[in-house]
């Protein structure tokens, strides 16, 4: 009779015994660091300044990742989670850590990231572009997921390294008034007949109104549209479907672009499914210090590459620059040329182009004074490449991955930029996400 054995698990698979750790400060995932026999340790939910037992699960060559157990000695900056989703839902992963002490973490992180991995170091760091800490989203997409046993529709968000979804009632990081619908919308959507056939949800707080799009991948029958238009008409929320085909169908509520305003009176439409920023106080505050920053003169060329929808091409064009914009999705290029023309503008040009490809033969590429970078976050390595053709007297990075960022340091300090100044943009509290804004200027 044949005999069978269980391989034994590699390194990276054994667990240990429950152990202790100190731990000494968060990752720029928002772990807590400690160390062990000559290893960094990462221990998710921990703080620092805390003793707590914890289990390692993964073993690597120079870390290791534990599994948080109990906190022994408290950290007082831990605080109680004020949403009852907390640890099942994905979204949120620093309730636990005061405010205050959330932006210090995450300011070590973006400097140590820098220093470690850009080698370099700003000449100044400035104070972090901050506001509210709850109920600062005006968008959010939410997930669906029809339960078979139940015949019901969760709505919310993934839960942690999952693709099970959260059903959930509010949300305390989305604007009051979207938090607000999801309870009343779960319910309507559980009415429909076709709520199999329901995608994402993206909910939408702009300057245009309240907005819910509803993501179809099968048209639903006059019944369906009945109920939903009759919750937005006792809502007073715009109702629209999307469908495979982009196509967009509004059942309530007015049938323009959904659209948001920058102090300058800039007015900026865009489809749903474009990108744009989602704390609109955090983004006019970076708007305002990437046009201080950059200190841009009457008549001086300006580049912003990744443009969107012009969040900052037209108030660099306002400030009285030529800004050419480029961006690499063509429907958001046709929205910015309509949202410079309904806001005056004259002084603002865009242009479609993939921005990860070889530019050499783009019509836009040339002696520029100036430039604005805001990449996703692959960053903009591919484009900085072509800096010898373009030479920017400074350059102003907003960056949404700190890892990229450092990464990117490298071809600029390579052909003499210098990092003048850094700064952390706190886009998401009570998540470990790090902003930044970067100024890098030529060595004279």
């Amino acid at each position: 009779m044949a005999q069978f054995y269980k391989a034994k698990p590699r390194k990276s698979q054994q667990t240990q015994a429950k152990q202790s750790f100190h731990v000494n400060q968060l990752d720029h995932l928002g772990a807590g660091i400690a160390e062990h026999q000559g290893k960094i340790v990462f221990i998710p939910g921990a703080l620092p300044d805390e003793t707590v037992t914890a289990q390692i699960v993964e073993q690597k060559k120079r870390h290791a990742k534990a599994k948080l157990i109990k906190v022994e000695t408290a950290s007082a900056a831990r605080i109680e989670p004020c949403c009852p989703y907390y640890g099942r839902c994905g979204g949120c992963d620093l309730q636990h850590l005061e405010l205050s002490a959330q932006r210090t973490a995450k300011q070590s992180a973006l400097e140590n990231l820098i220093n470690k991995m850009g080698r370099t170091r700003p000449q100044a760091m400035s104070e972090p572009l901050s506001g509210e800490g709850w109920h600062y989203r005006r968008r959010a997409r939410l997930a669906t997921q029809y339960q078979r046993d139940t015949k019901r529709l969760n709505l919310g968000f993934r839960a942690l390294a999952s693709s099970e979804v959260v059903n959930i009632d509010a949300c305390p990081v989305l604007a009051k008034s979207l938090s607000d619908l999801i309870a009343p919308l779960n319910q309507c959507l559980n009415r429909l007949s076709a709520k199999r056939s329901l995608g994402h949800v993206e909910l939408l707080s702009v300057d245009s109104g309240p907005c819910v799009v509803l993501r179809i991948t099968n048209p639903l029958n006059d019944k369906d549209k009945a109920l939903l238009s009759a919750f937005g008409e006792q809502h007073e929320v715009r109702v629209v479907l999307l469908d495979d085909d982009s196509k967009l169908e509004t059942l309530w509520g007015d049938e323009g672009l959904p659209f948001y305003t920058l102090e300058d009176g800039s007015r900026l439409g865009f489809s749903p499914g474009n990108f744009i920023q989602v704390n609109g106080e955090i983004n006019q505050q970076m708007v305002t210090q990437a046009i201080d920053w950059l200190e841009v003169q009457p008549g001086e060329r300006v580049l912003d590459l990744f443009c969107g929808v012009g969040n900052f091409t037209l108030p660099l064009a306002k400030a009285g620059a030529q800004v050419v914009g480029v961006e690499g999705v063509e429907a958001m290029v046709a929205q910015a040329r309509l949202n410079g023309k309904s806001s005056g503008i004259e002084g603002a040009e865009f242009y479609h182009g993939d921005l990860s490809a070889d530019l050499s033969g783009a019509a836009w590429l040339g002696r520029i004074d100036k430039l604005l970078l805001d990449p996703a976050r692959a960053g903009a390595y591919e484009s900085l490449q072509w800096l010898k053709k373009m030479k920017p007297k400074a350059i102003v990075y907003i960056s949404c991955n700190p890892v990229s960022l450092a990464r990117d340091c490298e071809p600029l300090l390579a052909q003499g930029y210098r990092l003048s100044r850094l700064g952390l943009i706190d886009m998401f509290p009570q998540t470990h996400h790090i902003e930044a804004m970067a100024l890098f200027e030529l060595d004279k």
